[in-house]
């Protein structure tokens, strides 16, 4: 996959995990698009370094969405707890 198709994966990521856990973030809905798009990076890289699952050159291979929906939720959950309460409600 080219570096288009991995940011396009992650903004569509990010959109999912937030589905997932809604809620305000400290962020708002760049921070979210942004955690995304890093978030398809961690998980496609913890995916083919430590699970031994390569990522494929294929945009819709399910293993390649769950590793990055799956990075996305980590890292939203990460910004989550350390800079959550960093504004008041």
């Amino acid at each position: 996959m080219s570096i288009v198709s991995w940011i396009v994966l992650g903004l569509l990521a990010g959109v999912v995990a937030k589905v997932l856990l809604p809620g305000r973030d400290p962020g708002g809905l760049i921070g979210t698009t942004l955690i995304g798009v890093a978030g398809a990076f961690v998980g496609g890289w913890i995916s083919a370094r430590f699970l031994d699952r390569p990522i494929t050159n294929e945009f819709y291979d399910g293993a390649t969405w769950l590793a990055a929906i799956g990075g996305s939720l980590v890292l939203l959950i990460v910004y989550r707890v350390l800079f959550g309460h960093s504004r008041e409600r």
